[in-house]
């Protein structure tokens, strides 16, 4: 296969992956609804699922339209780091349990999770969306698409870990 094709079927990989995130987030969403979560900053999610849809098609275009190369000494090295984000994601998830989903709410009366990579990260999940955004178009060169969204999402992050301070603070 060429190289090409085989970063279309990682991307493919990741698209079904944030799939599955947005199944065990809706669940995890009714459960923390059915327990009375209030969710904080509701305004901000559209643009942050268009930023994400915008990284994956990126990924995708960038590279067909510009013919960017796989350059195996930046590829290899990048997509060590894809898979370490997704490592990191999913440890996120599964340390905050039902609590976790891509939306901030809070459930009256929950502690803090301080537990998995939040004993040494105040918001491990956002680390793994910053080197995700980073690798993930750089697998394949596609440097305007790792830029443009590193840019965007700094801004976005800045409102979202604001929102998210402020949701914890409610915490007792």
């Amino acid at each position: 296969m060429t190289d090409m094709l085989w970063y279309l079927l990682l991307i493919g990989a990741v698209v079904v992956e944030r799939v599955a995130e947005l199944v065990v987030s809706q669940r995890h969403l009714a459960w923390s609804r059915e327990r009375g979560g209030t969710e904080f900053g509701a305004g901000h999610y559209p643009a942050m699922v268009v930023l994400h849809v915008g990284l994956l098609v990126g990924c995708v275009v960038e590279p067909l339209v510009a013919d960017r190369p796989f350059l195996p000494a930046l590829g290899w090295p990048m997509l060590a780091l894809v898979v370490a984000a997704q490592v990191l994601r999913w440890w996120c998830i599964t340390t905050l349990g039902p609590q976790w989903n891509t939306r901030v709410v809070i459930i009256p009366g929950a502690s803090r999770v301080v537990g998995g990579p939040y004993r040494w990260i105040p918001h491990p999940n956002y680390v793994a969306v910053v080197v995700e955004g980073v690798a993930l178009p750089l697998v394949h060169t596609a440097w305007v698409t790792a830029l443009v969204f590193t840019a965007l999402n700094a801004l976005l992050l800045r409102t979202r870990i604001g929102v998210e301070n402020d949701a914890l603070a409610s915490l007792r």
